[in-house]
Formats: C-alpha cells, sequence, structure tokens
C-alpha cells in the first residue's frame, strides 16, 4: 500500500512539472544585454583587538616562577545526617472557652435583690432553644414612708427557634409577675386610722405568646404573630393581638416593600374614673386597627431614599360610642455621605397611629390607677433633620433636630384627692396617677457623642432639649425638658472591669387637687407642683476570678441623691449591691 502511494505522488508531480516544462518553453523570454565593469572582490578588514598575551618592553623583565599543584587526599570518616526542614510555627492565643449558661445572684442594702439565669442549648444542627429568668426586688423601707414601699419584678422568657434552608420559624413564650406599693401619699393625709386603713398593694401578672417566620427569595417575606394577657389584683384586664406580615419585590434597579399589620386590644377596668365622686360603673375599651406600609427604597452610590405611605384604618368602640377613621401618615426617610463616613446627612417625616395599652403604661409608670382611659395616639408627623459620622477614627458624633405633633398624646398626671370613693385598694388619696390626653406640638434638639480611646476603654455622652406646646395650654405634666447622660466602659487588664452611668433630668410640673361633688373638674381646687430635677450616678466593678467565676459589687444614687421620680414617691438613697456570675455548660 505504501509503495502505491509513493508511485501515485511521483507520478502526479512528475506530470505538473514536465507541463510548466513545456509552457515555459512555449513562452518567448527574448534577449538582454549585461555590461560588467569592474569584478566584484570583498575583503574582511582585521579588527583591532586586545592580544591575549600582550609583548612587555622593558628594561627588567621578571621571570614567572612555575607552581606544581598536588592533592593529598586523607579519607574521613562522617556521621551527619541532615534533618528534613520544618517551618516555624506562629505561637497561637487559645480560643476563648464559650459557655451556653450561666446565672447570677446580688444582694445589697434596703433588702435589694437580683438574680438572672440564661442558658442556649442548642437539639440539634438547625434548633435551639432558649430560656431566660430575670428577678430584682426590694424589701427595705425609705425613711419618712408610711405605706409599704417594697416591690419585685420576674420575668421568665422562653424561646425556640428552627432554621430550614431558606427561612427560619420559631415560637416564644413569656410570663411576668410585678409588685408594686401606692405608697406616695400626699403630705395632706396624716390621719393614722386612714393610712392604717389603706390597701396600698398591687399586683399585675402577663402571659404571652408569639410566633413568627422570616423566609429568603421569596416575596413575603416574614410574618409574626403574638397574643398579650394581662391583668392586675383588682380585677382589671387586657388582651392585645399583633399580627404583622411584609412583602419585597424588586422593580428595575429598586425594591418595593409592603407591610402589613393588624393591632386589637380590649380590656376592661371593675372601677370608674377617681375624678368621679361616684363608683358606679367600670371603663371598657376595644381598639382596633389595620394599616398597609408601600415604600419604595432607592439606592443612589451616595444616597439612599425611601419614599412611603402608612396608610391606618382605625376603630375605637368603648361602653357608650363607637368611632372610625381613616389616617394617611407620611413614610419618607433618606440619607446622604456629604464626606463618606466623616459626615453623613439624614432626615425624614414620619407618623403613625399608636396602638396604647394598660400594659405599655404600667411598664412606664407602675403608679397608675386601675381606672384609667385607653385611646390610641395620633402621631400626625415626626419631622427631623440631623447629621452623624466620625470626627476622628475613634470618635464619632449624631445631632438631630426634629419637630413633631400629636394628638391624644398621653400624659401622667396626679389622680385627685377623693373622700367619696371606698374601692377596694386605696389609689384614691392622690397617690396614684391618671392618663390625661393633650394635643402636643415638641420642638427638639439631640447630640451624641461616642469616644473609643482605646478597645479596653470606651465612653458616651447624650442631650436632648425640648420644648413643648399644649392645646389645653396646660404643662407637658411629668415632660422634662433637658435630659443627659454619660456612660463609661473600662477594661481594667485582663481582670478587672469598671462601667459608670451618669444621667441627669430637668425639671418637671404635675398638680394635686381635690374631688367636690357637684362641680366640674376643671373648678376641683388645685395646686402646682414643681419637681425638681435630679442627677444620679450609678457605678459597678467587676472581677473576673476565672473563666468561669466572676464578682461584682454595683452602686446606684451615689450622691445621695432625695429626689422623686414621680410626684410623692421618693426613691432610695444610696445603694450599694454585691454578687457574682458563675458560667457553665448545661
Amino acid at each position: 500500500m505504501r509503495t502505491y502511494i509513493k508511485f501515485t505522488l511521483i507520478t502526479f508531480f512528475g506530470c505538473i512539472q514536465i507541463g510548466i516544462a513545456q509552457e515555459t518553453e512555449e513562452d518567448d523570454l527574448g534577449t538582454e544585454t549585461v555590461t560588467v565593469t569592474k569584478a566584484y572582490s570583498p575583503t574582511v578588514s582585521d579588527a583591532f583587538k586586545i592580544k591575549s598575551s600582550p609583548s612587555i618592553n622593558d628594561s627588567i623583565e621578571l621571570q614567572k616562577k612555575p607552581i606544581n599543584y598536588s592533592i593529598f587526599s586523607v579519607p574521613v570518616a562522617s556521621t551527619f545526617t541532615p534533618a528534613k526542614g520544618k517551618a516555624s510555627k506562629v505561637e497561637k492565643l487559645p480560643p476563648p472557652v464559650l459557655y451556653n449558661s450561666y446565672a447570677s445572684v446580688g444582694v445589697g442594702n434596703y433588702g435589694n435583690a437580683t438574680a438572672d439565669f440564661y442558658t442556649s442549648r442548642a437539639l440539634n444542627r438547625d434548633e435551639r432553644l432558649d430560656i431566660g429568668l430575670n428577678h430584682i426586688s426590694s424589701r427595705g423601707d425609705l425613711d419618712g414612708v408610711v405605706l409599704s414601699n417594697i416591690f419585685s419584678d420576674s420575668k421568665l422568657d422562653a424561646s425556640y427557634s428552627k432554621r430550614d434552608r431558606d427561612m427560619d420559624w420559631g415560637a416564644d413564650v413569656a410570663l411576668q409577675h410585678q409588685l408594686y406599693n401606692w405608697y406616695g401619699l400626699p403630705p395632706t393625709v396624716t390621719d393614722p386610722a386612714i393610712i392604717d386603713s389603706i390597701d396600698e398593694r398591687q399586683n399585675y401578672y402577663m402571659g404571652e405568646v408569639e410566633a413568627h417566620i422570616n423566609v429568603e427569595d421569596a416575596i413575603f417575606t416574614n410574618a409574626d404573630i403574638a397574643y398579650r394577657r394581662f391583668w392586675d389584683a383588682v380585677k382589671s384586664g387586657e388582651n392585645r393581638v399583633v399580627f404583622n406580615a411584609g412583602a419585597s419585590f424588586p422593580i428595575n434597579d429598586e425594591t418595593v416593600d409592603i407591610g402589613f399589620n393588624v393591632d386589637y386590644v380590649n380590656g376592661n377596668f371593675k372601677n370608674s374614673d377617681v375624678n368621679s365622686a361616684t363608683n358606679l360603673e367600670g371603663v371598657e375599651y376595644r381598639n382596633m386597627q389595620a394599616s398597609i406600609n408601600p415604600s419604595l427604597t432607592m439606592l443612589r452610590d451616595d444616597l439612599s431614599l425611601r419614599l412611603g405611605v402608612n396608610l391606618v384604618y382605625g376603630v375605637n368602640t368603648d361602653a357608650d360610642t363607637s368611632d372610625s377613621n381613616f389616617y394617611i401618615y407620611p413614610a419618607v426617610t433618606a440619607s446622604y455621605r456629604l464626606l463618606g463616613e466623616n459626615a453623613i446627612a439624614y432626615g425624614g417625616i414620619v407618623g403613625e397611629l399608636k396602638q396604647n395599652s394598660y400594659y405599655d403604661f404600667v411598664e412606664e409608670n407602675p403608679y397608675i390607677s386601675p381606672t384609667i382611659t385607653i385611646a390610641p395616639t395620633d402621631k400626625q408627623y415626626n419631622a427631623y433633620l440631623g447629621l452623624k459620622g466620625q470626627l476622628l477614627p475613634n470618635l464619632s458624633y449624631n445631632v438631630k433636630a426634629f419637630y413633631s405633633a400629636e394628638n391624644k398624646s398621653p400624659l401622667f398626671k396626679l389622680n385627685p384627692e377623693n373622700d367619696f370613693r371606698d374601692d377596694e385598694k386605696g389609689y384614691y388619696y392622690g397617690n396614684s396617677f391618671e392618663v390625661f390626653y393633650d394635643d402636643i406640638k415638641t420642638l427638639g434638639f439631640f447630640a451624641e457623642l461616642n469616644v473609643d480611646v482605646n478597645r479596653n476603654f470606651t465612653l458616651g455622652v447624650n442631650a436632648e432639649f425640648l420644648d413643648y406646646s399644649t392645646e389645653t395650654e396646660n404643662p407637658a405634666w411629668n415632660l422634662p425638658t433637658t435630659k443627659a447622660s454619660l456612660f463609661i466602659d473600662y477594661q481594667i487588664g485582663k481582670k478587672w472591669f469598671a462601667r459608670a452611668n451618669l444621667f441627669y433630668v430637668g425639671e418637671r410640673e404635675d398638680y394635686s387637687s381635690r374631688v367636690v361633688q357637684n362641680i366640674p373638674q376643671s373648678d376641683y381646687p388645685a395646686t402646682l407642683i414643681n419637681l425638681e430635677s435630679y442627677f444620679d450616678v450609678n457605678l459597678q466593678v467587676g472581677y473576673r476570678y476565672t473563666d468561669q467565676w466572676s464578682f461584682f459589687i454595683k452602686g446606684a444614687n451615689l450622691t445621695n441623691s432625695d429626689y422623686q421620680n414621680w410626684a410623692n414617691y421618693p426613691v432610695q438613697g444610696i445603694q450599694v449591691l454585691g454578687g457574682a456570675t458563675y458560667k457553665f455548660d448545661f
């Protein structure tokens, strides 16, 4: 086969060559004349170079001495064995030991006691159970206070969470018990017989369940629902159900978010308002609101802008009347980086229909009477403009000015002395508070500085200045016009640490009155009360004895200020409390 292929190729190229030769013979090349004038004879010149052995022309010529080399080899026995090279290791610090539980106990003067317990257990890779218990109480008596002033606050929380591939969900349960006393009798109540007949103790109870779910890469992103039952020792009760859901989806380069909310609260009080001379009927309330909050978020380099609106339908119902309204609130916020992280301007205008509840009022002021009126607050708008950023790598700041308008804003005001009542509990001697609703416009300024001197020392200070204007032209009862605070956190070496918290509250105003039959409430004889400003200093020092054991000592009201947080309610003097914390695996 190879021979056949070679023969074929030779024959093919041979035929082509014969064809080309025949064609050349047939062409007429013509004649050319070439004249040679000089024959070409190229030459190569010798280039100049330094000779390797130059000649020496000197009268004294030294003769080279011949040198003979010889090698004398001696065998040497060697036992050296090269070792394998190893890279040097960087010395590592041992990782901190982490524990899933801790318990803390402390006791101090005035019979003060604290107890905390927390554990977080991983049931498996995706499931976790958290349990927490907090308790604070005081059994001591205040000087000059004739009624019992003990208090106690205990709360148990348990939560379960599970995380799947593209979502997480969980449930929470909370139980709480609070004990307080209406011990703030006015100076006008001095009769020993009346004082001995007063039952000043109040107990609050709360139970709550909640469930939530968060979904990734879906239109409906989250949902949660919560139910809370709250009641007291005077047969007052409240139920509240809150449902929230959210959705999010992109449109071109923007994001559209929609929030849904349904909030329903209903409750009743056995007794009527303390301003009434008779106690004929109690107070009932039902408030429901449903809202939708669409918003568009736009991100443009240094600009972040959220354009939204809050649409709310609210229904308020009590024993006698029913009222429903539709509200439209702005929901616009923006921020712009003027100088990177050094200066960020931000601002916005937002509003909402805030749902008030008996539980929320007790958390803010536990000395209210179980005869109050519950109504939502129409927060028409809160317009603010601020600047924040970092002056230095370890110094940040935040300044803000704002102006807000609220209808039916709740204010705490002393209940009048009512000598015509004989309720089960003694809260009608001018020693409890009512909720007074007023329309308020507020102009405020806020400033804050935070300093991280180093990783072991941080300091922060803030101040707020407020000016109120009310529809009734009364003072904004029990609201201060100035507030300021300072906190310090200092890690002293590896074992010691210290924390300090100092705060200042400016003057506030309240007034006391007395019920008189057959005249309007506005004509009750009243006296204006001016609550002085106060300055409180709190300090904590701790020592970490081991990774598991640490000890602490806390001091509160170290200036021993005899101030009143609420009218007729003095606070404890210098308080010192010491205790220990133990970390462990459970």
